[in-house]
């Protein structure tokens, strides 16, 4: 089977009056349909470009990166849904219209939108909430209606940018349970960037550790969970520390 996304031998540079600055060198890697796939490395090393480059918001100045074997373009780019830090949902808007935007950005409301809506706000517990406005909600509550939102749209691939950092440490490791565990559940490709060593060994099928800048991929190390653990299960597994001490070897090669 072809791979969902491949990144192949892309560079890229930012151009500013005062310069040039590498941020990306050769970096290689691809991502099967329904794999969970994590991206670590030094503060400022381009996890977040690299981001931006696989939804075809920047283009890489050498190399290639394809979706279901055609380059990223307008054409597919819709096909790919974007979690960012900060959930982005409007005050002045009900959670339900919230979640609702993209849809009627891209023209998608219909009576059957709507109800998968409802039915996707039961059963992930905001239901009771969906009239409320986004300051009401807890900072978990807020991620959920936005990771709702995105999957109205039924994209093919998620990218998540630290969508956890800004929630205290209980509330991320819950969110991240939460999160990670809906959207194995419903069979899609995940690329999650994340400073978080435990966040991307509880969640990752494969991780990627990036060199610092101009990043290139230092190693791709596959991690080996039973299959019915979530992310927060995972933790508690014999073989986490072990995938968690060779990540963190990797990243702090002098200590």
């Amino acid at each position: 089977m072809e791979p969902l996304i491949v990144c192949n031998h892309v560079n890229y540079t930012y151009h500013t009056l005062q310069g040039e600055t590498p941020a990306l060198c050769d970096i290689h890697f691809q991502v099967e349909e329904g794999e969970f796939v994590s991206i670590v490395g030094p503060s400022g090393c381009g996890k977040s470009t690299l981001l931006s480059l696989l939804c075809g918001l920047l283009k890489p100045e050498s190399g290639e990166i394809t979706f279901k074997g055609e380059p990223v373009s307008e054409k597919n780019r819709c096909r790919i849904g974007y979690m960012l830090q900060h959930d982005h949902l409007f005050e002045w808007r009900s959670v339900r219209k919230n979640i609702l935007l993209g849809l009627e950005i891209q023209k998608k409301l219909s009576e059957e939108t709507l109800l998968e809506a409802d039915h996707l706000l039961k059963l992930y517990g905001l239901y009771p909430f969906k009239e409320k406005s986004p300051s009401q909600l807890s900072g978990g509550m807020r991620q959920r209606a936005a990771l709702i939102r995105t999957l109205l749209l039924h994209p093919d691939l998620l990218l998540l940018d630290e969508p956890f950092s800004a929630l205290d440490y209980q509330t991320r490791l819950q969110v991240g349970d939460d999160i990670g565990s809906i959207i194995r559940k419903s069979g899609k490709t995940a690329i999650l960037v994340t400073h978080d060593l435990s966040e991307a060994v509880s969640l990752g099928d494969r991780i990627l550790v990036l060199t610092p800048l101009p990043a290139s991929v230092q190693s791709i190390m596959t991690t080996d969970f039973p299959k019915e653990l979530s992310p927060f299960e995972r933790r508690g597994a014999d073989a986490f520390k072990g995938y968690f001490n060779q990540i963190w070897k990797e990243l702090n090669p002098n200590e």
